[in-house]
């Protein structure tokens, strides 16, 4: 068996590379994704007091989803010269940007301090937490995925995916441990800020496990051959665009789904179950606590998966059963009691680690090292705008104008077909040797 396609041995153990993916990343999505869930459950009340409650909510979206919208220029941006110097160095300034971010959140005063300008600054800092994650994610994967083995990319390089879970679990801990222990009165006024100020901690901690990781051979090879031969990408992204415009929009719609449904699930649920339905913030919040563990071990088990079987039936698995689930979801939310709410939440999150859990082996091995970051970024970052950006914004305009959860399932269907779609015109990368320049 020819050993060609077996990158060198890195000098930082994938151990220690694993742990800094998933580490950097659940910091990172801590914060996100703690947005999200805050915009659901009180920026409506401390932002936007003026407007009836789902109007306000629907506000809070609106700013939620311009932090969707500062992803593609972030990905363009440390895309560009996370190709060009480094993986390593452009996920120390993502990780340290959110961090400053989030804080910030955490200490601004609301609209009863002073007006319109709290929703200006609240809207100024979501844009730079949708700056810095859009460079996150990128090189997050790259760095494990250039590192790893061959045999075992679809494993490795769902850790980082694994993060994701791990920050929402987080976030979510945390705002249910609040909402147990203090009173609504409480919480609204000042219990919120803990989570967001407890940021500056884990950002600490997630810098320092970076800072113990280097670029992966692959990377280092690949650049010191470009220097030698003075063919640098001047403009990474531009040279992505040109050569794999395909894999571009294979990355775009694949990703439909993924993201359409995710945003839905964990997002727009919270706002559907508390005002809707007229339940507890505990009880969702606890659904989405046991549903994010089923998801955390999901996402590696379904990257190992098509390790074996291949990206593509794996990925067909999560956008088939997606589409079905959608119905299924809100049928069961609609129960009112509190296991199948559980069981909606879980298998919606099932159902979106099987499209997750090899996506970021299968869009790394969608083009060639020294244009990656750029077009992985891309192809990631762009269905942000158009798709997670604003599903919570049209879920809730959809209830707000149906009355009824079916135009909900029918928009995540759709993106389903979409994605499927997407996935039957790639090609099966399983077997790809990231060194090598992938044909169209």
């Amino acid at each position: 068996m020819s050993t060609a396609a077996v990158p060198p041995q890195s000098r930082t153990r994938i151990g220690r590379v694993l742990l800094a993916g998933l580490v950097g990343t659940a910091v990172e999505w801590y914060d996100f994704f703690l947005y999200g869930s805050a915009a659901a459950l009180v920026f409506n009340k401390l932002f936007f007091p003026e407007s009836d409650p789902l109007v306000g909510t629907m506000l809070a979206f609106l700013t939620y989803a311009l932090g969707f919208v500062a992803r593609p220029l972030g990905g363009l941006v440390f895309g560009h010269f996370g190709d060009r110097v480094g993986r390593k160095k452009l996920l120390m300034v993502s990780l340290v940007l959110m961090g400053v971010a989030t804080a910030a959140i955490g200490l601004l005063p609301t609209y009863s301090s002073i007006g319109i300008w709290a929703a200006v600054l609240l809207t100024l800092l979501r844009l730079v937490q949708g700056f810095a994650i859009g460079g996150e994610w990128g090189g997050a994967v790259l760095l494990v995925s250039e590192h790893g083995s061959p045999a075992r990319r679809g494993f490795y390089a769902s850790w980082p995916q694994a993060g994701v879970p791990v920050g929402n679990l987080l976030a979510t801990a945390v705002l249910a441990v609040l909402a147990a222990t203090m009173p609504d009165a409480v919480f609204e006024s000042w219990g919120w800020r803990i989570p967001f100020l407890l940021s500056a901690l884990l950002i600490l901690f997630g810098y320092w496990v970076r800072s113990r990781v280097e670029d992966a051979p692959v990377f280092l090879e690949a650049r010191a051959r470009a220097e030698a031969e003075q063919a640098v990408r001047r403009a990474p992204a531009l040279e992505a665009l040109r050569r794999h415009p395909k894999q571009i929009g294979v990355c775009i719609s694949a990703r439909m789904a993924e993201n359409i449904s995710y945003y839905v699930i964990t997002a727009f649920v919270l706002t559907y179950v508390t005002t809707h339905l007229e339940l507890s913030r505990s009880l969702v919040l606890n659904a989405l606590l046991v549903a994010n563990v089923a998801h955390l071990i999901a996402i590696p088990a379904f990257g190992a998966l098509s390790d074996r079987v291949g990206r593509r039936p794996v990925y067909l698995f999560g956008t088939i059963g997606m589409g079905l689930w959608a119905f299924a979801f809100f049928a069961l939310l609609d129960t009112r009691n509190p296991a199948l709410i559980t069981l909606a939440v879980v298998g919606g999150l099932i159902a979106h680690a099987a499209m997750y859990g090899p996506q970021a082996a299968f869009f790394a091995e969608q083009f060639d090292t020294t244009v990656r970051y750029s077009g992985t970024s891309i192809g990631y970052q762009v269905t942000s705008i158009i798709a997670g950006s604003v599903a919570p914004l049209i879920a809730t305009a959809l209830l707000a104008s149906y009355g009824t959860p079916t135009p909900i399932a029918w928009y995540v269907a759709i993106a389903a077909v979409i994605s499927t779609a997407g996935v039957l015109a790639a090609k099966e990368t399983r077997s790809r040797d990231l060194a090598q320049i992938p044909t169209p």
